[in-house]
């Protein structure tokens, strides 16, 4: 885990910059995270951030390095934060508004060369695999660059470059607001890609072609810029639970490095995966920000998040009482059955041994017995019998002898 943080002071002063900023990396295995750390750069009229997400899905596949086995997503990440840090801190400069599609571009063109280069260092064998969902180093990115548009004012550009599903925010006192476009094959709104997982449609990697996103908003300060991978808000119940992970910390913080720390472990609680976050506040500091946002927490969770949470409890306590009534309509069931189950089956148990034949009988005598027994138990009786078979003596008197 790496955690960086920030504060210029300057209370009732107009902030020549930004302000406030941290960040952090959460690898779910220690020094195997596949995300990198942040990239958290600030001056009086300027500002850069960004995330990197190793996709360890598509990159999977493990590489002997110096520092011992890793995966292509944990080498992707790093190396293209480094290339992206490098080639935007050439390109952002104070006195010229940067061209936002050439320096996406540049971006793209830079970032593939490293990652075939080191692709090549690596001299990993060709794998017999052919999938699209496999990809040499892959990686997502998400980058916020901040331009003041005059010299100590409160106006800003923010150009947005991303490519795959990491994403920007600016959090205003009125709401986040999200500034990338989740690039997925299936792709929805925010809360539609919380609730369905769909695969990266567009990503950084050595052996596909992929393109880097831009798009440029005006901002004006105080604001908050936020660029997080989804493991910091991919295992939330919505949108608006992640707005208040990162400001419900902020209302009660003592120190920049207290508000990072409550936000990490946030995450940690609820994350399934590595999770980097990276945090920057432009014209307040922490004092100022935790009274404008105070008001956006309330309003967060009273129509938003505290009835998403108590339907959520609902829910799950009509899941529990569910569950009990089906063991109980089960055991129930089985009682019931068992007082029933002896009358019913009356006439399938009253044949007894005695009455079948012995198998170890000679087969003849077992004939003869059952012969016997249907005899025994004909409909036609003795006397009948007897009266229908001609006696000795009749034979032997004369036609007239009979009729007489």
């Amino acid at each position: 885990m790496s955690d960086t943080h920030n504060v210029r002071p300057g209370p009732g002063v107009p902030a020549p910059g930004p302000t406030v900023s941290f960040g952090f990396n959460l690898g779910k295995v220690p020094d195997h995270g596949e995300d990198s750390d942040p990239i958290l750069r600030d001056g009086p009229d300027l500002g850069l951030l960004a995330v990197f997400d190793g996709m360890g899905g598509a990159g999977g596949t493990v590489y002997d390095t110096a520092d011992g086995p890793r995966s292509g997503a944990y080498l992707a990440s790093r190396i293209a934060r480094d290339v992206v840090e490098r080639r935007m801190l050439d390109l952002l400069v104070p006195d010229w508004n940067l061209k936002g599609e050439a320096a996406a571009a540049d971006l793209q063109r830079s970032v593939k060369a490293a990652l075939q280069e080191r692709l090549a260092e690596l001299k990993a064998p060709k794998s017999g695999l052919r999938s699209r969902l496999l990809r040499a180093l892959p990686t997502t990115m998400a980058v916020l660059a901040l331009q003041r548009t005059h010299r100590s004012g409160s106006k800003w550009l923010c150009h947005v470059f991303w490519a795959g599903d990491s994403r920007g925010y600016v959090f205003e006192p009125s709401g986040a607001r999200q500034l990338t476009t989740d690039e997925l094959r299936d792709p929805g709104d925010a809360m539609a890609n919380l609730r369905r997982d769909s695969v990266v449609s567009n990503a950084m990697s050595a052996d596909t072609e992929f393109h880097v996103s831009y798009r440029r908003v005006e901002l004006e300060a105080p604001f908050m810029l936020v660029c997080a991978t989804d493991g910091c808000f991919g295992y939330l119940p919505s949108p608006m639970h992640f707005e208040q992970l990162v400001l419900n910390p902020l209302t009660t913080a003592r120190s920049v490095a207290g508000w990072s720390q409550a936000v990490q472990s946030e995450i940690a609680a609820v994350t399934g995966d590595d999770a980097a976050m990276s945090v920057m506040a432009v014209g307040a500091d922490l004092g100022e920000l935790k009274a404008l946002y105070a008001p956006r927490v309330a309003e967060l969770k009273q129509q938003f998040t505290v009835p998403i949470d108590e339907l959520g409890r609902s829910v799950q306590r009509a899941e529990q009482e569910l569950q009990m009534l089906r063991q109980r309509q089960l055991d129930d069931t089985e009682q019931l059955w068992a007082r029933y189950k002896s009358g019913y089956e009356r006439y399938l148990h009253t044949a007894t041994e005695a009455e079948l034949p012995d198998s170890s009988e000679d087969p003849a005598s077992a004939a003869e017995t059952a012969s016997a027994v249907v005899m025994s138990e004909s409909p036609v009786s003795a006397v009948e019998a007897a009266g229908d078979a001609p006696s000795t003596e009749d034979e032997s008197k004369t036609p007239d002898e009979v009729t007489s």
